[in-house]
């Protein structure tokens, strides 16, 4: 069994990503600039942001962390946004979700520029991922991608079966494996808590992509021998043997699944450092056509 290692392989990239930089600054061109906007003090999304900035401070890039009370109102929120669009010193910016009860959030993705949508959830980014056209890749499916490629995981004419059809996750990675691409050419399923029999699918796969969202739903009897895993959920798990008083898992049953593998992603250290990666990677990106404008 072979661990897909994110943390070893996001490394790798943030070192390519600040070599691109280096080369920018030797130039004497601006470097990139990523902004996040934080809207209340939930623990998990500050966590996430702080890792990003931290993440653009590594790899040579400006940042600007945008912090607005819980109780900001949709308007505000809008008005914000509109200042980012404009902002020529900002490359490209995120919105951190969850957002607020009183705050939609489909408006305020629709609110941000395409050409600045680095998280890659706007239409007009998703419509060109759709036609195979140069865009934003959503992060976290890119970053499933790029693993998949780097570790040479074969992928054409195998059955996927993607767990999950959000529209950050499932929906992006069904469509981007099923493309001409080198972690592609697979024939996708896209299975979700309303399909039926669903251990005679997966036990199908060649692949899987899990990201149903609950905790060690998959196991070991639901999937077959060299199996490939992508765990992509993560979980706080209350365990009273741990200092903290929990663990993290995802929603893969490690244990059980791991011994019939042949790939697998580890929770945590595997999905989720490459999706900050693919951030990273989308916002230079957004350097480099503002470059050629």
């Amino acid at each position: 069994m072979t661990i897909l290692d994110g943390k070893k392989t996001s490394d790798t990239i943030k070192d390519e990503i600040a070599n691109r930089v280096s080369s920018m600054v030797d130039k004497g061109e601006r470097v990139p600039h990523l902004a996040a906007v934080l809207v209340g003090s939930d623990g998990a999304s500050l966590t996430y942001v702080n890792a990003k900035v931290k993440a653009c401070k590594r790899v040579g890039f400006n940042s600007t962390l945008i912090e607005l009370p819980e109780n900001t109102s949709e308007t505000d929120l809008l008005k914000k946004i509109d200042d980012l669009n404009a902002n020529e010193a900002i490359d490209g910016f995120i919105v951190q979700l969850p957002l607020p009860k009183q705050i939609d959030e489909q408006k305020v993705l629709l609110a941000v520029h395409p050409d600045k949508d680095v998280d890659g959830f706007h239409p007009t980014n998703v419509g060109k991922m759709v036609l195979s056209l140069p865009t934003f890749l959503p992060a976290t499916p890119y970053g499933i991608i790029e693993l998949l490629e780097r570790y040479k995981v074969e992928t054409s004419g195998k059955n996927v079966v993607v767990l999950g059809r959000s529209h950050i996750v499932g929906r992006p990675i069904s469509i981007l494996m099923s493309q001409k691409r080198a972690a592609g050419n697979a024939t996708v399923t896209v299975a979700h808590s309303q399909s039926k029999n669903l251990i005679n699918i997966t036990k199908q796969a060649d692949i899987i992509v899990a990201a149903i969202g609950i905790s060690e739903f998959l196991t070991g009897d639901m999937v077959k021998e060299d199996v490939v895993i992508i765990d992509v959920g993560i979980t706080r798990v209350s365990d009273p043997s741990k200092k903290s008083g929990f663990r993290l898992a995802g929603d893969v049953h490690y244990e059980s699944v791991s011994k019939k593998a042949s790939f697998i992603t580890p929770v945590p250290g595997g999905v989720g450092p490459m999706t900050i990666a693919m951030l990273l990677k989308n916002t230079l990106l957004a350097r480099e056509r503002r470059n050629n404008m």
